[in-house]
């Protein structure tokens, strides 16, 4: 006899049922403590393969390996309840055939525990997605412009800026939907191609520097928080919390000199010694 759980993750349906209604709202998140903040707040939290340059320090998420993301993959899980989580198909993971991304997929879903996973590519993954989702694995796919192909783009550039630029864009996100897509990633891509897309396609956009007309939105984590020291122009900050940090750091070692740090408050003592019978 099988038991129901008395509340269950948002799925990957889910989200694709949410087209033209409520707006989606994603965050990444690489940590079990961030994840359990955003889980009431998010619907979707992306283990993003931005982790390589925001936890690690790397100039761009090519290093990345999937091992890393199973293992950030784990502990949003541990931390979140509610949230669809989905998690990056690193570079190198999943381009040489359809057999080696549903390889690396499963493994993903497997050891994570996730809903589902997201890889880049419009048209050129197109059967590949549709050789995943045939086989159960949900897939969020990512077009405009795509942080692991920035040496064949020339760097991080926004798409779409010139009119003539549009339908491999648009083709792209068609092919994707087509192919079985539960959502796609639109990012760095301008406003009046996003909305264009949006509208002519069946499956959510969840927009990254697209527009406000997506289906949703998705951010890093770090970067409206104020904790990343350059972030792109799409890139609203909440908060300014890189400030605070370095404020609360310099306090802390400042104590730890002047020996005013731990004070009598922050020591054990010892027990009181018991007065022998007589």
């Amino acid at each position: 006899m099988s038991i129901e759980p008395s509340s269950r993750r948002i799925s990957a349906p889910d989200i694709r049922a949410r087209k033209g209604g409520n707006p989606i709202v994603s965050l990444t998140s690489y940590h079990a403590h961030t994840a359990a903040l955003l889980d009431k707040h998010c619907d979707l939290i992306l283990v993003g393969d931005s982790l390589g340059m925001v936890m690690h320090g790397l100039e761009s998420t090519i290093p990345v390996t999937l091992d890393m993301m199973i293992l950030q993959g784990k502990a949003v899980m541990r931390g979140s309840s509610r949230a669809l989580v989905v998690v990056d198909m690193p570079f190198g993971s999943y381009e040489a055939s359809r057999e080696q991304a549903f390889g690396s997929a499963a493994r993903i879903m497997k050891e994570t525990g996730c809903g589902a996973i997201k890889l880049e590519g419009g048209r050129r993954m197109a059967d590949t997605i549709a050789f995943l989702v045939e086989r159960g694995i949900p897939v969020m796919a990512h077009v405009g412009l795509t942080p692991q192909s920035i040496n064949a783009l020339g760097g991080f550039r926004t798409q779409g800026r010139d009119p003539s630029d549009w339908e491999p864009i648009e083709q792209d996100a068609r092919a994707v939907a087509q192919a079985g897509a539960f959502a796609v990633v639109l990012e760095a891509i301008a406003e009046p191609l996003a909305a264009k897309i949006t509208r002519d396609i069946p499956i959510p956009t969840i927009g990254i520097g697209a527009s406000a007309a997506c289906d949703g939105q998705v951010l890093v984590l770090e970067d409206m928080l104020g904790l990343s020291p350059r972030v792109p122009k799409f890139v609203k900050r909440y908060s300014d919390l890189g400030p605070a940090i370095d404020r609360a750091v310099a306090a802390y070692a400042a104590e730890v000199r002047a020996r005013s740090f731990p004070a009598a408050d922050n020591v054990y003592e010892m027990k009181p010694r018991r007065a022998k019978a007589p």
